[in-house]
């Protein structure tokens, strides 16, 4: 299995807290080249952790911080993803990866199937290379732009996972959802979708089991690992987008004691 490593932290407004955050991923990536695991890891950068809530040229700052990231990570032999937030930040998102895109190509994207624009998002960015995760969505988000039914969240995310299957990029599935790895399998197999030009990712201690039977019968699985000290934002919406994450997340922390 694979990982992609996450330096919690977010909504930063303190220009040195946001170049701290660029430090610590260099530095991770420095180390993961140096024990020869990149090529098994990659990271995830929110980029409002890197200044994009900056309240003076927050988008600028977020922009050159990742083109920072992303050069590390070239030279470390891996690649970067760029999380999705609140839906307020998504088209500076989507337009900070378009400018890192020029440069780095590989830079990934990432789509929440919540929210009704998503489907023309994965239209336009399914295309050859582009890597995209497609998650349903964590954040607390209005009416007016994410659906709110859990069955309407389903609808589109097997929607969306249609675009991308069917479409030259690499899609990078997010899901605990046994229905929808079931149903992600199905699309690979009616799309001629070969083991290793797509893949499933998971939180770190949520369905281990599944992870490693997914695995074993030779699909792709990536693991989003987080760390650092900045975890009350990211444990609350896990447990607000599903209570019964709690367990999940207790018993993994007992059984590294």
């Amino acid at each position: 299995m694979k990982v992609t490593l996450d330096f919690l932290g977010e909504d930063t407004l303190d220009a040195a807290q946001a170049q701290a955050t660029v430090d610590a991923y260099v530095e991770l990536l420095g180390a993961l080249a140096a024990q020869g695991l990149a090529h098994g890891a990659e990271v995830s950068v929110k980029l409002s952790a890197v200044g994009q809530a900056l309240p003076d040229g927050g988008h600028t700052i977020a922009l050159e911080h990742a083109r920072t990231i992303c050069r590390a990570a070239r030279n470390a032999g891996t690649t970067v993803t760029l999380d999705m937030e609140d839906h307020t930040t998504t088209d500076s998102t989507l337009s900070i990866l378009r400018e890192l895109r020029k440069d780095f190509p590989e830079t990934g994207a990432v789509l929440q199937a919540y929210l009704h624009r998503t489907e023309a998002d994965c239209r336009q960015l399914a295309y050859e290379g582009s890597r995209v995760r497609l998650c349903k969505g964590a954040y607390a988000q209005p009416e007016t732009v994410a659906f709110q039914d859990r069955l309407d969240v389903d609808k589109s995310y097997v929607r969306c996972l249609k675009v991308l299957l069917a479409g030259q990029g690499y899609p990078m599935i997010a899901t605990h959802d046994p229905r929808m790895v079931e149903i992600a399998s199905s699309l690979a197999s009616r799309y001629g979708r070969a083991p290793g030009t797509y893949e499933f990712q998971m939180l770190y201690g949520i369905r281990p089991e599944e992870q490693r039977r997914l695995a074993a019968a030779g699909e792709t699985v990536r693991v989003y690992v987080p760390f650092g000290q900045e975890w009350y934002g990211y444990l609350m919406r896990r447990l607000a987008e599903r209570p019964q994450n709690l367990s999940f997340f207790v018993k993994s922390l007992i059984s590294k004691k």
